[in-house]
């Protein structure tokens, strides 16, 4: 009974009862509309087939991506930790920890674990934002106030995106041992970046998405989470194909 409840809850959720209708309707428009019908039903289809946990672990591989994880016991000594921007959700009225999305507080964590197992160790927070409101000086903020001395912190309030980020903080980071803290997802891509800027870089991965634990009654309803792994992981599949093409057309292109 207690599967069952959970069943039907999740199956009255935004993103599988909108599809399920949806699908209904392209049913009922069949004969009229065959091929808008059709094309319909297959990408209404695809979207709930990615967004079950048992496909989008398929997609998303996420075994591989425990390859970056940071062991401590590895690494004696870190110069720099270099945390990543990521979502920000501007709002005056709240404080900095909570005017950062899920994400950037998941990679700042990571990075904040870091600087409290390394206390000599520069913390590097970067990302550009929305107006005045920037990922760096909220991530900066939210640092100061759970306990990291202001001047161990060195923001990137300018960088847009992470070939900016590379770019702008390569000439602090050569020559040093550097922790690289970004999502699992896209550590790949950020490496590349940074290696391409001549900065060896350590990978720290965070906010990582697993599905493998989930229960049976789970692994074939549509999450609006497993469908936001999946758009990670898509997102980076764009950006790899992005910084491949320019390298093709032009090879000093970085």
């Amino acid at each position: 009974m207690f599967e069952l409840k959970k069943i039907i809850g999740a199956m009255l959720m935004p993103l599988p009862l909108f599809c399920m209708i949806c699908i209904i309707c392209f049913v009922l428009t069949l004969r009229t509309h065959k091929l808008t019908s059709l094309l319909g039903l297959l990408c209404i289809s695809t979207l709930l087939l990615i967004s079950t946990p048992f496909v989008a672990q398929k997609i998303i591989s996420p075994t591989a991506q425990l390859n970056y994880t940071f062991n401590v016991s590895k690494h004696k000594t870190l110069d720099k930790i270099v945390v990543l921007g990521c979502d920000v959700i501007p709002n005056p009225q709240l404080t900095a920890n909570s005017q950062l999305g899920n994400c950037a507080k998941s990679r700042l964590v990571e990075g904040l674990r870091l600087a409290y197992q390394y206390p000599k160790a520069q913390l590097i927070v970067s990302g550009g934002g929305i107006g005045n409101t920037t990922n760096s000086r909220l991530m900066q903020q939210t640092a100061i106030s759970l306990g990291i001395s202001a001047h161990r912190i060195k923001q990137n309030p300018s960088a847009m995106d992470t070939a900016d980020e590379a770019k702008f903080l390569a000439p602090a980071l050569v020559d040093f041992k550097v922790a690289l803290v970004t999502s699992a997802s896209h550590m790949a891509r950020a490496k590349d970046l940074f290696n391409a800027q001549g900065v060896d870089v350590l990978p720290a991965a965070t906010d990582y998405y697993d599905f493998s634990a989930w229960p049976p009654h789970k692994q074939y309803i549509p999450s609006v989470y497993a469908l936001k792994a999946v758009t990670g992981h898509w997102h980076e599949v764009i950006g790899s194909t992005w910084i491949a093409l320019r390298r093709w057309i032009n090879p000093e292109a970085l």
